[in-house]
Order: structure tokens, then C-alpha cells, then sequence
């Protein structure tokens, strides 16, 4: 699993844990500059939770040579599609088309398991997240369309505080 810059992707290992959450965080920070201050000042995903995603095998770290974690996505395998629930790369590393890659790792895991659907949720103006996403082959889902799951999920998100009036669910369907 090469990347042009130098760039490997694997599966996160338990050392890797710390520098997850310290990734979020920092991704994080951006949404300063959208009038969206309060995800920049949550904190990150609680150890516990990283942890047992990790146990999983459900996250996936861009490392550099020096064994550096500089990104991650982090997904929940379902019987019929993954669900990508975090993508972040370190603000230093974006532009170089890191995310995509991990998108890829996750589309590559999804054919090998035989599964023919990536969905996600994310801000639907927020230029690195639906616009983003848009570009990489996703596509909204109507709020109509929302199978039970996605609308737990939704339910969640609105009980945690998220304003689901400015997000929106994506799916790419794999060929």
C-alpha cells in the first residue's frame, strides 16, 4: 500500500491511538475559519473508543516513512455497506490527495469483502466535507431515502448536539 508521496496506508495498531486523537483535534481546528467554533474546541474521540476501533480493524492510518501517523479514516463495517465515520489529515499534509487514498483503502477493503456501498454523513457546505466528498464520487442520499439505520444515526447526531439541518448522508456505489 504505496502512496506517491512517500505516504503507506495500513490497519492502526494500538500505538497508533494517541496520534489519532491528536489528528482530529488538529483537523479539527478548521472549522474555525467556517463560524464553526464549536467542533474546533471538542475534544477528540475518547482512547477507549479508539481503541476498540482499532481492535476492529476499523481504522486505517496514512503513516509516513518514519512510521509517522498523518491521517486515518475510521469506518464501521455493516452487512450491506461501510460507513466511513471520520476522515481527517493533518492540516500540514492536505492538498496531496491523502484522504482520497484512504477513501480508497476503505473502497479496496469494501470490494474485498464483497460490500457495494461506502455512506458517510458530513457538513453539506463545508468545502473539505460534501463538496469534497462529491468529487470523490459520492452522492447525497434524500432525507426521504434514510433506511432505519441511517436514521438512528441521524437520531444520534441530534442527540449529541450536531445540527443535522446543515449535514447531509452520501453513498458511493461501487461498481
Amino acid at each position: 500500500m504505496q502512496y506517491a508521496l512517500n505516504v503507506t496506508f495500513r490497519f492502526a495498531a494500538l500505538h497508533d491511538a494517541s496520534a489519532i486523537r491528536e489528528i482530529e483535534f488538529e483537523a479539527g481546528q478548521r472549522f474555525v475559519s467556517v463560524d464553526m467554533a464549536g467542533i474546533a474546541d471538542a475534544p477528540p474521540m475518547k482512547l477507549e473508543l479508539v481503541e476498540r476501533k482499532i481492535g476492529a480493524g476499523e481504522i486505517v492510518v496514512a503513516v509516513e516513512a518514519d512510521d509517522r501517523c498523518i491521517g486515518f479514516v475510521m469506518f464501521e463495517l455493516q452487512p450491506a455497506r461501510i460507513y466511513i465515520q471520520e476522515l481527517d489529515v493533518l492540516t500540514t499534509h492536505t492538498g496531496h490527495r491523502i484522504g482520497a487514498a484512504l477513501i480508497g483503502q476503505v473502497e479496496q477493503l469494501a470490494r474485498e469483502r464483497q460490500i457495494k456501498q461506502l455512506v458517510l454523513s458530513t457538513y453539506r457546505d463545508v468545502p473539505w466535507n460534501a463538496p469534497y466528498y462529491r468529487r470523490l464520487g459520492f452522492c447525497d442520499i434524500d432525507l426521504a431515502a434514510l433506511d432505519a439505520a441511517l436514521i438512528e444515526r441521524r437520531n444520534a447526531h441530534i442527540a449529541r448536539g450536531l445540527d443535522e439541518s446543515k449535514r447531509v448522508f452520501m453513498r458511493r456505489d461501487l461498481a
